[in-house]
């Protein structure tokens, strides 16, 4: 690498450091309240995430353990004991006033219910990804805060990580030429008796769950909707674990343009998460790609070598996904990930599906 090269990286490493404007707001400015719904793993990083945000709040608690769970978090985060609420007393959150917005980490079948119950309530909304397990529950969803008003974002961390909104501007620059092709894929290991193996409440296999990643991001990086799809499942393990969904993915698809993908997602395999993106004049690489930090992008592009690791640590993407759902709010704008965004991923999950010939439900 020369000098330029260096020169180059190195402020790109810089760059990935900056927050985004929506994440600058004044600390004269009112946070907007959230009340979490269920308050499992993803909802403890969410409440972390609005503990180190000026733009937002923990206002209220919804939870089936309010005597465990809602007061171990109440006396974390400051929250009267009058706002935690059960699932039964959900539509009591109309009364809050301190609550803005509802934060929906339950699992996935769920999405669609208590979704639909806070709009009715007048509450803002930022859901968990998938949106729901099926496009006509994202439909509902959609129809139900429109009706009411309300915001609907749900929640992709990744578009606001400021390591990747690098590598998008850099392709959106021509760094790489045109784009040509993907490869993508997200694999972990669920254990059994997890809640994600199971019809009930994962509502489908791996795809909806980590596959659902490199898929929103190629969407997001080309702007296209994919046309064309192949795509096969595959259970090698026989233990019982994966009785109720596949073990493993892997599909293809073309866009519009011509450009092709080609992508996998696992619940019973070690692996990365990465996007790689081919252009004509150059390419890049996010690896680790789709996890709470450390996103590595590498690459060649504009003739310069790219080499940045995101310097952001956990929750801080959710601190910026936080942080621009208030901005929205606040200036009543649309977000870019809102509900037709989440739709549109359903459509295409469920394209997937219908191409190995084993549908989500």
């Amino acid at each position: 690498m020369n000098r330029r090269n260096f020169a180059k990286v190195s402020a790109l490493a810089l760059a990935s450091t900056r927050v985004p404007s929506f994440a600058q707001s004044s600390a004269a400015e009112k946070p907007l309240g959230f009340a979490p719904v269920g308050l499992g793993t993803i909802s403890n990083i969410f409440m972390r995430a609005c503990a180190a945000s000026r733009s937002a709040k923990i206002t209220a608690l919804v939870t089936g353990h309010p005597e465990e769970k809602g007061e171990k978090y109440a006396a974390m985060y400051g929250i009267p004991k009058s706002s935690i609420y059960t699932y039964e007393e959900y539509e009591r959150l109309a009364e809050n006033k301190d609550v803005d917005a509802v934060y929906i980490g339950l699992p996935n079948s769920m999405h669609c219910e208590y979704t639909v119950r806070a709009a009715k309530m007048g509450k803002h909304v930022l859901c968990e990804k998938p949106m729901a397990i099926s496009s006509a529950q994202c439909r509902t969803m959609i129809d139900a805060c429109q009706q009411a008003n309300v915001k609907l974002m749900i929640a992709y961390r990744i578009q606001y990580d400021p390591t990747w909104i690098q590598g998008i501007q850099i392709i959106k620059d021509g760094g790489i030429g045109e784009l040509e092709s993907f490869q993508g894929g997200f694999f972990n290991r669920q254990p059994a008796g997890a809640w994600r193996l199971t019809r009930k409440l994962g509502g489908g296999g791996s795809v909806l769950d980590v596959g659902i990643y490199p898929l929103n991001a190629i969407r997001h990086i080309t702007g296209e909707e994919p046309a064309n799809y192949t795509a096969v499942v595959a259970t090698r393990d026989h233990s019982g674990r994966f009785a109720q969904v596949e073990q493993s993915v892997e599909w293809t698809m073309k866009l519009p343009s011509g450009i092709i993908a080609s992508c996998g997602s696992s619940y019973g395999q070690d692996g990365p998460s990465f996007l790689i993106i081919n252009g004509s004049n150059g390419y890049l690489q996010f690896e680790p790609a789709f996890m709470y930090d450390g996103i590595h992008l590498t690459g060649h592009a504009a003739g310069k070598v790219i080499d940045v690791v995101g310097t952001g640590k956990l929750p801080f993407q959710f601190t910026l996904e936080a942080d621009y759902f208030a901005e929205c709010v606040r200036n009543n704008k649309q977000p870019e990930s809102g509900g037709e965004e989440g739709l549109k991923d359903l459509l295409a999950i469920e394209a997937i599906y219908r191409a190995a010939g084993a549908p989500i439900a």
